[in-house]
């Protein structure tokens, strides 16, 4: 089986010495302690997974960590800079659009995505990017209200 030994994660450098077909999520969480994106429905449906892979949002738990050598791997935890929360995370606390908080890191990494592509998203746009992120507790209303302060919609 072939090896991964190095990941681009958050700007860093990391060595792991996994299969490459072991999941980048297993691997994140497993290898390199970064527990933010979370296990899911383990199929890519639910997004609670969600990192970016050279700034798209793309479902860890069913990315084989061999697709991702290479590339620049974004979690939640790399988000923050220097202390300072970015302006989703600051944006989701505002608008208190977490409950249980399970599907949050996917959430703004998937949102993080949108406005990376769209700055501006109307109520449509943002409801239609965040399509197949999903929230058992039904928080969408203040997801969708923390995407619009975070892009400055509201």
């Amino acid at each position: 089986m072939a090896k991964v030994t190095s990941l681009n994660v958050n700007g860093k450098k990391m060595t792991v010495d996994v299969d490459s077909t072991v999941s980048l999520l297993a691997v994140l969480r497993n290898d390199l302690d970064l527990t933010g994106s979370k296990y899911g429905c383990g199929e890519g449906q639910c997004g609670a997974c969600t990192v970016l892979l050279d700034g798209a949002a793309t479902r860890s738990c069913i990315t084989q960590v061999g697709r991702a050598a290479g590339k620049q791997i974004t979690t939640i935890e790399g988000l923050e800079k220097d202390g300072k929360l970015h302006p989703l995370q600051d944006a989701f606390i505002k608008a208190d659009a977490m409950q249980c908080a399970y599907c949050t890191s996917g959430m703004i990494m998937s949102a993080s995505a949108l406005l990376s592509k769209n700055p501006k998203p109307n109520r449509e746009e943002i409801i239609s990017g965040m399509n197949g992120n999903i929230c058992r507790c039904g928080t969408y209303q203040r997801i969708v209200e923390a995407i619009q302060i975070a892009s400055g919609t509201t």
